[in-house]
């Protein structure tokens, strides 16, 4: 991974969102100019406004309404923002992660819980299946 994600990944980008887009869901090979391609897709991180603005593009969906939607329901997203375990998956069918988008928040002592701990990425996945969810960890924990 070059430097760009695993500084994002350690919460050393603050101002800057990464974004997951599996091979499955955007067949652009325009993409990886953009981002580094990663097993199953393409991981990029900009800066926060044009990260938002390719989200929409890429998604449909603006990055900020699909976080908040997402944001209802937890679930488990790796660490390296490829994939992850949608909540629903018991349930049975497909459950890939089709995107991911997430962003970091410096850490706050004042604020508590893990946001004392570090750094804090957020992260928010949209499964093939539908089911949008949510995961949070201290930077360099998970």
């Amino acid at each position: 991974m070059t430097d760009v994600p695993a500084r994002f990944l350690a919460g050393d980008r603050p101002d800057d969102v990464a974004l997951f887009l599996a091979d499955s869901f955007v067949e652009d090979d325009r993409l990886e100019s953009y981002g580094q391609p990663v097993d199953g897709g393409v991981l990029i991180v900009v800066d926060g406004e044009s990260g938002r603005n390719a989200f929409q593009a890429a998604t449909g969906t603006g990055a900020m309404e699909f976080a908040g939607a997402a944001m209802g329901l937890e679930g488990t997203i790796d660490s390296d923002l490829t994939g992850g375990t949608c909540p629903d998956e018991p349930a049975g069918g497909d459950h890939d992660v089709e995107f991911v988008f997430a962003f970091s928040e410096e850490q706050n002592e004042e604020v508590g819980g893990i946001y004392a701990d570090g750094d804090v990425i957020h992260a928010y996945a949209m499964c093939s299946c539908g089911t949008a969810y949510s995961d949070k960890w201290v930077a360099g924990e998970e």
